[in-house]
């Protein structure tokens, strides 16, 4: 037979490894698959002490195992302080699907148990029989008639205790049955609840994205509309002042030398150079500004795509970009 010291279940070393395991219902669903697989491998001869104690023990260490796996996810809660009710959940779970399989890795000794009483009801039963048949014997010729009427009313008896004995039997099934169902029906019930809530869930995070993603727009339009509004201010300020030094330097060159006339054209001219040379820059400053933005958000959404892929929920990982994008992760840049 498989040794009970048998490990069942092996979990992550890391508090980040265990948080991610708890909270995925995959990785849930393959631990119970993992004990359930190695438990039931248990083999015995249900006829013997040894045999039966091979399915007991095995139904104790998949309890044991119900237990550690709990504790697990109970000191885990306390760490994190974060997510209680998905890790909550997972154990829940766990505790609900280990209990079933220890009743399911039970069942044959149980059964066999049953059946051993059966048994010996039985046996006593033919013990009562065979010592009512031998004190029969005794009974000299004489009272024979009443001898035959007495084993009769025995018969009778023993026609009544079979099928109280068959009834108690065809009851105790029908629970077994009713509980069977019933912990199916609960089953059910619980997958179709936690199918919905995680519907919900889903369609919430949709809208809240989109509802992001609108007032992401938004903002970017308005600084945009801002910008233009600024940089064409800032080129007609910079109009406005040229023109003005195109006046003054017109009217200081009125007052001057003929000389200064062709100094005074230079002058302007540069004035104008500049004020092009301002708007250019203006619009080019603000062209950047808009190419950087796009092109970090591109970058950042990108990241958050790859961290959702590796394992991540969208929430973990855009605290994560976000966090590393400040410089509040030690070693760890993005280049943009």
């Amino acid at each position: 037979m498989e040794s009970t010291e048998l490990q069942l279940y092996s979990l992550p070393n890391t508090a980040g490894e265990l948080e991610a395991a708890f909270i995925s219902g995959d990785y849930t669903d393959r631990l119970i698959e993992e004990i359930r697989a190695k438990a039931k491998s248990v083999v015995g001869d249900i006829n013997t002490a040894k045999g039966r104690k091979a399915y007991i023990s095995m139904a104790a260490t998949v309890r044991s195992s119900k237990v550690a796996i709990d504790d697990a996810g109970k000191t885990l809660v306390a760490e994190m302080k974060k997510r209680p009710a998905l890790v909550d959940a997972s154990r829940r779970k766990i505790r609900e699907a280990l209990d079933e399989l220890a009743i399911e890795i039970r069942q044959p000794a149980t059964d066999w148990e049953a059946e051993q009483e059966r048994i010996k009801a039985e046996e006593a039963l033919v013990a009562a029989h065979t010592e009512a048949l031998e004190m029969n014997e005794a009974f000299d010729k004489a009272a024979a008639e009443k001898l035959e009427s007495d084993h009769e009313i025995a018969l009778l008896m023993n026609d009544n205790f079979d099928r109280k004995r068959e009834e108690a039997a065809r009851l105790a099934e029908q629970q077994r049955i009713e509980h069977e169902q019933r912990i199916a029906r609960e089953a059910e019930e619980r997958v179709k609840r936690e199918a919905e809530e995680k519907a919900r869930r889903d369609r919430e995070e949709v809208e809240r994205r989109e509802r992001e993603l609108l007032a992401a727009a938004e903002r970017e339009k308005q600084e945009r509309i801002a910008a233009q509004e600024r940089a064409e201010r800032e080129a007609k300020e910079a109009r406005d002042m040229a023109e003005l030094k195109a006046k003054r330097a017109q009217e200081k060159a009125e007052r001057e030398k003929q000389e200064a006339i062709e100094e005074e054209r230079r002058k302007a001219a540069q004035a104008e150079q500049a004020r092009i040379a301002e708007e250019k820059r203006i619009k080019d400053e603000a062209e950047r500004r808009a190419r950087s933005l796009g092109h970090r958000r591109n970058i950042n959404l990108a990241a958050v795509s790859a961290l959702v892929e590796s394992g991540l929920t969208e929430d973990c990982a855009k605290a994560s970009i976000k966090a590393i994008a400040k410089g509040q992760v030690p070693a760890v840049t993005i280049n943009y």
